[in-house]
């Protein structure tokens, strides 16, 4: 089993009811990302599938635009996050305390 197929099997374990078009975006972003690189497939779907939704779903990226700190950013669209995760079907969420290894200057 090559990479790709390694992150899109634990893409499908972690988020069973996302649509293939956002799939493909995730695998992509986990590939693409040189912070996810070494990691695990699994860790690397999880932290690819947290920052696409963090920057396509939420007003994340907006609220960086308007001069919010990132953490700041990240915890008022936190609640809005976990309703996007739940609605693909994921059982874990995120906490404030959790960061992802990319640049948040990047967006989708």
């Amino acid at each position: 089993m090559n990479r790709r197929e390694a992150v899109a099997a634990a893409l499908t374990h972690l988020a069973p009811r996302l649509p293939e078009f956002e799939t493909e975006a995730v695998i992509d972003r986990a590939l693409a990302s040189p912070g996810l690189r070494n990691a695990q497939a699994d860790t690397a779907a999880w932290l690819a599938l947290v920052a696409y939704a963090r920057h396509v779903f939420t007003e994340y990226d907006a609220l960086l635009d308007e001069g919010y700190d990132r953490d700041s950013a990240r915890h008022f669209v936190l609640d809005e996050l976990n309703d996007v995760l739940a609605e693909w079907g994921t059982r874990r969420r995120v906490s404030d305390a959790e960061t992802a290894p990319e640049d948040d200057s990047e967006s989708s």
